[in-house]
């Protein structure tokens, strides 16, 4: 069966889902260019991670597969620290190796943005390495427009990284709430 023909529910993340985030996280620290972090991490650095997440309000969801189990997961939280920042928040979304280009991302994303839209989000910020087509593909397919680039400011794979810089607009408000 292929991955986009397998049923999925996306659900918030529980504490019981930090074992498949973890390995999905590492996967990606050990293989890929889409996280940028050399340093593989544990169960109680995700554990703290999902808390934080949930202590500040912001999602952190999960695609499951009732035959494979936790196969992705998305969340945003905070752009910028400061206050004026606080109506757009910067995104992630990661799927399984085995799973990846059957419609899980997008999935995520979808749901993901529809709860920045339910919490009063101004803008949702993307940030993608450059390489990264098939990513860059699934946000312009979803309304992101590429607004820069920044060029060689991350390592990895002994290599320079550009960082492509994406923005979706999710609300039609031209003047800002008081």
């Amino acid at each position: 069966m292929s991955p986009t023909t397998v049923p999925v529910t996306i659900r918030d993340a529980r504490d019981s889902d930090v074992p498949a985030i973890t390995a999905i996280y590492n996967h990606l620290v050990r293989h890929s260019t889409a996280v940028w972090d050399e340093t593989l991490v544990d169960h109680a650095n995700r554990s703290e991670w999902l808390a934080a997440r949930h202590s500040a309000g912001f999602p952190v969801i999960v695609a499951v597969d009732p035959a494979g189990g936790l196969v992705g997961y998305a969340s945003y939280g905070e752009w910028r620290a400061r206050s004026g920042y606080r109506r757009t928040v910067e995104h992630t979304v990661h799927v399984r190796d085995d799973r990846r280009g059957g419609g899980l991302g997008e999935a995520l994303l979808h749901a993901l943005i529809e709860r920045a839209r339910m919490q009063g989000r101004h803008a949702m910020i993307a940030g993608i390495e450059a390489g990264n087509l098939a990513s860059i593909r699934l946000h312009r397919k979803l309304g992101f427009v590429e607004v820069g680039q920044f060029r060689e400011v991350g390592t990895k794979f002994g290599a320079w990284l550009d960082l492509m810089c994406m923005q979706l607009t999710l609300d039609g408000e031209t003047t800002p709430p008081a």
